[in-house]
Order: structure tokens, then C-alpha cells, then sequence
């Protein structure tokens, strides 16, 4: 990673290194424009920095978990109920140095780095479907996407075939068929609870879930080999098995000899040409010195994370622009979304002590949304829906804690198989709601001068209905396949625990009642462009990030065609 020239004028500036900005900058650069990234955080590289990627818990200190001094200086990140690993730890921010304020709880969990939460995230790869773009339209929510599926369909095509999806195509309206490699395989006890919902839940449908994991060793993917089954991907993977910018995107624009990198470059605000009517600019701050600089470009584009993007916005005030940059609808900030989740149902399975499984699967099985999609499925009490994600499995030496033997009978129980354990959480679409916001605090401030963002964000009357019929159902599922000792869950969460932030610079037709256009460029401001979760304009209820590449993969490429024919 060479160091930029940050004194020349670029086609581009991509802010942000994650799943989007990442993408954005692969497509702009393969297009011949000279683009720099800049990243807020430090330097990664891969391999060479996943440093507990091959660590047993007995290759570290205290066997793998935090002192009481390091789970206080995460105590907000730490509500994700993986961050007080240590395996994990290093990729999320110290919350005493990156503040926020809640009005209502809300756990924004994230890390600055090169690579951004493309390092972390869960991989489960859906696509949005028609009736997902439709939605808002027909019911009157909110205001109407100005794209439909077939719209973004040949870029989930594009994405999905760069980045290696597995998965099953199963021929639902709801969930869109994709490119994909073979599937991770359902083990006995997924199958039978396929077959029993088949069987006993028409409406529903179990396949393996659709993850960003490699598992077709025939097929090239430069930089990356197959998924090995480790399961220990939150760690940075070293083999390349599943997508993250840092094997793959990035590697790829930098590869065309137009990419320039400056990590530890936080961005303060867009600069604003009132006689252009554009923006020539980018203000930074240097996260080790604080010396601050400007980078020129003729476009730029904003792939900081839904939250991150909002604030720079926000905090881009001009004469023309008083509330933030590109704020003439009022809508910045407002209609944030995430997915709700921590509500399922768990039980034991007997039977099946000859069935085992090689490897660790890093995924499990997925039950797409199958409630209000048509009148047999409609429920009076909520509109929308949710899917169920889950998996079994075989319990494991944890056993020993219950002291049941000692000795001989102790060592064999613990060499032994467990019984098995099947489990299922829903993830629940959120409607956007005005009432469901960010905004600056100018009298809190960062370490760096900041102004730090504050979340005014809860559920409404439409999720808390959703949750009800999320926990019934998935009870009656797992006691329908005849599974014993089922017991639902429903954790304490807040919007955000999700990390799916969402819809607070929407795209619409109307400049007067969202932020971006179809081509996701600020309806007032047309070379800045967001392409990371701020421009949701709904939820619908898959994981968002697939979604996030093929916008921001359209964008560049319509962004490179413009600055081409001299229109940017």
C-alpha cells in the first residue's frame, strides 16, 4: 500500500474500506478513474494481520477471555455478546474513545480499520425481491423506492459471482434465485426438520443458508481459496474462504494501478462549491496527529457505514446547506432501520448418536419470510415479516461442568458426542418512521474536535406485534417436528444489536421527501453519491449487505459513465 499523493485532484474519493466502499472503489477504478480511499482507521493487511486466526483458547492469555478493564473499555460493544473474546476484540472500538449518547438504547457496534465490519459480518448473502421494492408503494409507508428488482438484478448477478455465494436456488417469489456455488450441506437433524416443515408447515420453507463462503475448489477466485471450515471467520479468515475487501475488492483496484489508500483519515466534512453547485472536496483530520487537510475529487462517495456517512453529511454545513449537505427535505438523520432479532426457540433432539458432522460449518439453515404474501398468509396483526436463521448441532465438552461422574466415566462422557441441540432466531423487518433518528450533539465532542451522534431510535407497534407471532411460530415448529424440551427466547436487545443500521439517507423520486435519486447521488448534490446502508429506503427483513455491493457496484459504474462523458 503505497502512500497517496493527497495534493493531486482524483476522479473519486470512496470514504470508507468496508463491504461497500470496497465495492465502489473496485468498479471506479476497473472503469480508469483514479480514486483514493480514504479509511478513518488504522492499516490491516491480510494474513499478515489476523493475529489470532489459528489460536486455540489455550494459546492465550486467561484462555481466551477479558480482563474486567478490557470488557470496560468495550462495555457498549460488548452488548453484541461476542466482543468480550479476545480473539475478537481488537476489530471494535474502545467505547470511551469513540462516544456516543442514547435518547432510547441503541448498541452501535463497530470497528475502524482497513476493511471496515467487511472483516466481521455475518456473510448471509440474500437478495431484496420485487414485492421488498414495492412495499412502501402499496401500503403507503414511507415514500416509494425509485428502483425495482429488475433494476438491481444484473448487479446482484455481478456481485455474487465476484464475491462466491453458496446456496440453493428454491424458486421463491420472496427470495429472488442468484448465481451461487454449491451449498454448505444441512447435517440430519436440519434435514429433518426440513422434511417436518415440508410436511407440516406448507408455508414454509428450509434451505442451507446463502452464505459469501467459497466451497468450489474448481473454480478460480484470485487471492482466495475455499472456505476450510474452521468457523473462526470473525478472527480476519487467512485462507480467503469468504468475502471481505480486504481479499478480494480491494486487492482487485488496486491491481488496475488507479487505487491510493490513506488510513487514518477521518473525515470531517464534504466541501461545497456554491459557484459549481457540487462538491470539490473532502475536510480530513489525521486520527494520529490531528492535522487537517483537504483531498479534491470530482465525485465522492460515501461508504463510511450508514451512520458514519450520515454524520459527515450532517456535519457539512454551507451557506446552501444549513442542516447538512443535500438536508433540503429534512430527512437526514431521520427513518433509521435495523433488523430485530434475539427471539426464538431452541430444544433437544434424541436419537440420531450415529450421526455426526465434519468440520465447522460457518453457517447454517435459513427459512425464508413466508408471513403476508398473499391472502392465505396474511396476519391482521402486523404487516411485513421475518425469517428464521438456526442450525444444529452436537453438544460439546461443556457438558463436563455438570458433574455428573468423576474419572474414568467423566473421560469417556467428555470424548465422547453430545447429544444434539436445534436452534432458530428471527430477524423481523423495521418500517421506516420518522421518528426514528440520529442527530449531532455539537456539545459532546470526540477526541478529535467531533461532534458525536446521538440515537433517538426504538421499536414501534408493527415490530412488537412481529415479535409475538416470531416466537409462537418458531415454538410450533420445532414442537411440530416432535423435538423435545422446547423452550422459546427472547434476549434484551436494542435496534442496532442487528448491525444492519439502515434508511437515514433515503433514495426516492421526490428531492422534497428523501436525500438520493434511483443512482443513489444526493438529489441536490449530484457528484456525491451513498451507497452504504443510509440509502435503505426499507428494510424488508434479509441481511442487508449483498444489497449494499450491487447499489454500490451500480452507482460506480454509473458515476465512471458520467465523469466519461463529461457530465460529472
Amino acid at each position: 500500500m503505497k502512500t497517496a499523493d493527497l495534493s493531486k485532484q482524483f476522479d473519486a474519493i470512496v470514504i470508507g474500506s468496508g463491504i461497500s466502499g470496497g465495492w465502489a472503489a473496485k468498479e471506479l477504478c476497473e472503469n480508469g478513474m483514479k480514486t483514493l480511499i480514504l479509511e478513518r482507521g488504522r492499516k490491516v493487511e491480510h494474513i499478515k494481520d489476523y493475529t489470532t486466526a489459528h489460536d486455540d483458547p489455550w494459546d492465550q492469555k486467561y484462555r481466551g477471555r477479558n480482563t474486567p478493564a478490557e470488557m470496560e473499555a468495550q462495555y457498549k460493544q460488548a452488548r453484541s455478546g461476542y466482543v468480550h473474546r479476545p480473539q475478537h476484540a481488537h476489530w471494535f472500538v474502545n467505547d470511551h474513545e469513540h462516544p456516543y449518547n442514547e435518547v432510547k438504547r441503541f448498541d452501535w457496534i463497530r470497528g475502524y480499520h482497513l476493511g471496515g465490519r467487511s472483516i466481521t459480518w455475518g456473510r448471509q448473502s440474500y437478495r431484496l425481491s420485487e414485492m421488498d421494492f414495492e412495499a412502501n408503494k402499496k401500503e403507503g409507508i414511507a415514500v416509494d423506492w425509485p428502483v425495482r428488482y429488475n433494476d438491481i438484478k444484473k448487479w446482484y448477478d455481478h456481485v455474487e459471482q465476484f464475491i462466491g455465494v453458496s446456496g440453493l436456488n428454491i424458486g421463491l417469489e420472496q427470495l429472488p434465485d442468484g448465481k451461487f456455488l454449491p451449498p454448505m450441506d444441512l447435517n440430519r437433524v436440519e434435514k429433518l426438520l426440513q422434511e417436518n416443515i415440508a410436511n407440516h408447515h406448507a408455508d414454509c420453507v428450509l434451505t442451507p443458508g446463502r452464505t459469501a463462503h467459497l466451497t468450489d475448489p474448481t473454480k478460480e477466485f484470485k487471492h482466495r481459496t475455499p472456505c476450510q471450515f474452521r468457523d473462526r471467520c470473525m478472527r480476519g479468515c487467512p485462507f480467503g474462504g469468504y468475502f471481505s475487501s480486504l481479499s478480494s475488492t480491494l486487492p482487485a483496484a488496486q491491481e488496475t494501478g488507479n487505487l491510493d489508500i490513506q488510513v487514518n483519515a477521518i473525515v470531517h466534512s464534504i466541501i461545497y462549491d456554491e459557484e459549481t453547485g457540487k462538491a470539490s472536496g473532502v475536510r480530513v483530520i489525521d486520527a494520529e496527529t490531528h492535522e487537517e487537510y483537504t483531498v479534491r475529487a470530482r465525485v465522492i462517495f460515501c461508504c463510511a457505514s450508514a451512520v458514519a456517512s450520515t454524520a459527515i453529511l450532517l456535519n457539512s454545513k454551507s451557506a446552501r446547506f444549513p442542516n447538512g449537505l443535500g438536508n433540503d427535505s429534512g430527512e437526514l438523520g431521520h427513518n433509521m432501520m435495523d433488523h430485530h432479532l434475539g427471539i426464538g426457540a431452541t430444544a433437544q433432539v434424541e436419537g440420531f448418536g450415529e450421526d455426526y458432522y465434519k468440520g465447522r460449518r460457518p453457517s447454517g439453515f435459513y427459512i425464508p419470510r413466508f408471513q403476508n404474501l398473499s391472502e392465505h398468509s396474511e396476519k391482521v396483526e402486523f404487516i411485513r415479516g421475518y425469517g428464521y436463521q438456526g442450525s444444529a448441532s452436537r453438544e460439546n465438552w461443556t457438558r463436563g461442568i455438570r458433574e455428573l461422574s468423576i474419572g474414568k466415566g467423566l473421560k469417556e462422557e467428555l470424548t465422547a458426542p453430545g447429544p444434539w441441540r436445534i436452534g432458530m432466531m428471527a430477524f423481523g423487518e423495521y418500517l421506516p418512521d420518522h421518528d426514528n433518528k440520529m442527530y449531532l450533539d455539537y456539545e459532546k465532542t470526540d477526541k478529535w474536535g467531533l461532534p458525536t451522534v446521538t440515537f433517538d431510535v426504538e421499536l414501534k407497534a408493527n415490530e412488537l406485534k412481529m415479535r409475538e407471532d416470531m416466537r409462537n411460530r418458531s415454538e410450533k415448529i420445532l414442537r411440530d417436528a416432535g423435538f423435545k424440551n422446547v423452550k422459546t427466547f427472547e434476549n434484551e436487545i436494542g435496534p442496532g444489536i442487528g448491525i444492519h443500521e439502515m434508511g437515514t439517507a433515503r433514495m426516492g423520486h421526490d428531492p422534497k421527501t428523501s436525500v438520493l435519486n434511483k443512482y443513489n447521488q444526493v438529489h441536490s448534490v449530484p457528484n456525491v453519491f451513498v451507497t452504504d446502508g443510509a440509502f435503505m429506503t426499507s428494510s424488508a427483513c434479509q441481511n442487508p449487505s449483498l444489497t449494499y455491493m450491487a447499489f454500490s457496484a451500480r452507482a460506480a459504474n454509473y458515476a465512471a459513465e458520467q465523469i466519461k462523458n463529461k457530465r460529472l
